[in-house]
């Protein structure tokens, strides 16, 4: 059971990372290249798939706090710090911000309120992607540190 736990986790979380990394690279490519059509393919895209990040970022969090439930320090405990950040700062910024660019994209306003959103968009995403990096490599000390104990001296 310990290790489906942490294979869901490891999952959900990285399909996160991808898809918020895909918004924040789309949405920047788009409109700084794209017309006014693929700017809202993109706004639609990412406005959908939101209904998939936000559950697999409650897995994430979930199997996080279940594999993990006492630590509040060291690298883990650095991480439980992080994903609060990561969660108001989608609830609060980046779901609000997509729904109302993908408004505007629809109704064609690509104008200074539609790239104030997106920049402030793009800015929290950045940050967001910047703390689940963290968070990545966090685990991966981890990972490494736990394979060291585990492998025997050779004579």
């Amino acid at each position: 059971m310990k290790n489906l736990t942490a294979l869901v986790h490891k999952t959900s979380a990285l399909i996160c990372f991808i898809l918020i990394a895909c918004f924040f690279s789309s949405s920047l490519l788009f409109d700084m290249f794209g017309n006014q059509e693929s700017v809202l393919i993109v706004k639609n895209g990412i406005f959908y798939s939101i209904w998939l990040l936000i559950p697999l970022m409650a897995i994430t969090g979930m199997t996080g706090v279940k594999m993990a439930p006492k630590v509040t320090s060291g690298p883990i405990g650095a991480k439980k710090k992080r994903m609060p950040l990561v969660a108001l700062n989608g609830l609060l910024i980046l779901l609000p911000a997509a729904y109302f660019l993908r408004e505007l994209a629809l109704n064609g306003e690509f104008n200074s309120l539609y790239y104030a959103i997106q920049t402030l968009e793009l800015f929290a995403g950045f940050i967001n992607l910047t703390l689940m990096s963290l968070n990545i490599r966090d685990a991966m000390a981890l990972k490494k540190g736990s394979q060291k104990e585990r492998k025997p001296l050779s004579s």
